[in-house]
């Protein structure tokens, strides 16, 4: 689902990139206005998600979310009938929203990453951490658009654990496995 999270729903982004959404979120891109918002959703096909009635109301595809804690805005978007099972395997970058490849037999630890980007003040953005697992016994995922990399690690757990609780079923760190 191509989703588009206004600047009060960015506590979502992770989540919904982790399911496998394409979930764009409106201050990555420093956009506020409104009838920018609804330009953008509109032209990349869109759902909007916001706390805004009034911009939820002007929005074609929309979905107004009343809670304030993130746990309480999935519920609201998986009673609106979005998908919060983890994608397997992961295809969204939970940090810019770009596409996952997968990580074939490079060792961790090396300090300039092939296909990782530049950042803002020229650095390279996200080399492979040298607490990443090699990806000869662990599956790892980069990022094609900022370089960051990607396993199933304790935050995914972390993730699962929440998705499952919000889902009210049982905690499964492997779900979406």
């Amino acid at each position: 689902m191509r989703i588009l999270l206004d600047a009060m729903c960015g506590g979502l982004r992770s989540y919904l990139r982790m399911c496998g959404h394409d979930a764009a979120y409106a201050l990555d891109r420093g956009v506020e206005d409104d009838d920018r918002l609804l330009a953008w959703a509109d032209r990349e096909e869109r759902v909007l998600v916001t706390r805004d009635r009034g911009l939820a109301a002007r929005a074609d595809r929309s979905v107004l979310l009343g809670g304030k804690a993130v746990e309480d805005q999935l519920r609201e978007l998986a009673a609106a009938g979005v998908d919060l099972t983890l994608a397997d395997p992961p295809t969204r970058c939970s940090r810019c929203n770009g596409r996952l490849d997968p990580v074939t037999g490079a060792p961790s630890g090396d300090a300039t990453d092939e296909g990782a980007t530049d950042d803002a003040d020229g650095e390279k953005a996200a080399t492979t951490p040298e607490f990443a697992p090699d990806p000869t016994g662990t599956a790892v995922w980069r990022c094609v658009d900022c370089g960051q990399h990607f396993w199933r690690g304790s935050h995914w757990d972390d993730v699962a654990g929440t998705l499952a609780a919000v889902r009210g079923t049982p905690d499964d760190p492997d779900d979406g496995v």
